[in-house]
C-alpha cells in the first residue's frame, strides 16, 4: 500500500468514525448543544469566506487599464524590432566584408 492509499484509507476511518461519534451525540442528553454548535460552525465557516473574500476584494489594487497595457506592449516590439534591425545589420556589414577580404 503507498503513501496516498493510506491516507485515503485513514480519511474514510476517520470519516466514518466521525459520522458514529456525531450520531451517538445526537442521541444523548447533550444533542441540543450539538445542533447549536453545528449550525454555529456551519454559519461561522460561510461568514468566514465571505469576509475573506471581502479582504482580497478591498485589499487588492485595481488592474491596469487595458489602454495602459497595450502602450507598454507597443514599446516593448518597437524595442524589439529595433534591437532585431541593428543585430540584423551588424550581421550583414560582417558577411559583406567577409566577401570583400575574400
Amino acid at each position: 500500500m503507498n503513501r496516498d492509499q493510506a491516507i485515503g484509507a485513514a480519511l474514510m476511518v476517520g470519516s466514518i468514525a466521525g459520522i458514529i461519534i456525531y450520531g451517538w451525540l445526537l442521541t444523548s442528553p447533550y444533542s441540543f448543544f450539538i445542533l447549536q454548535l453545528t449550525a454555529f460552525v456551519a454559519v461561522a465557516g460561510v461568514l468566514a469566506i465571505l469576509a475573506w473574500i471581502g479582504y482580497t476584494l478591498a485589499t487588492t489594487p485595481p488592474p491596469k487599464p487595458i489602454e495602459e497595457i497595450e502602450k507598454e506592449i507597443e514599446e516593448e516590439l518597437k524595442k524589439l524590432e529595433e534591437e532585431a534591425k541593428k543585430e540584423g545589420q551588424g550581421c550583414c556589414q560582417e558577411s559583406q566584408s567577409a566577401q570583400q577580404a575574400a
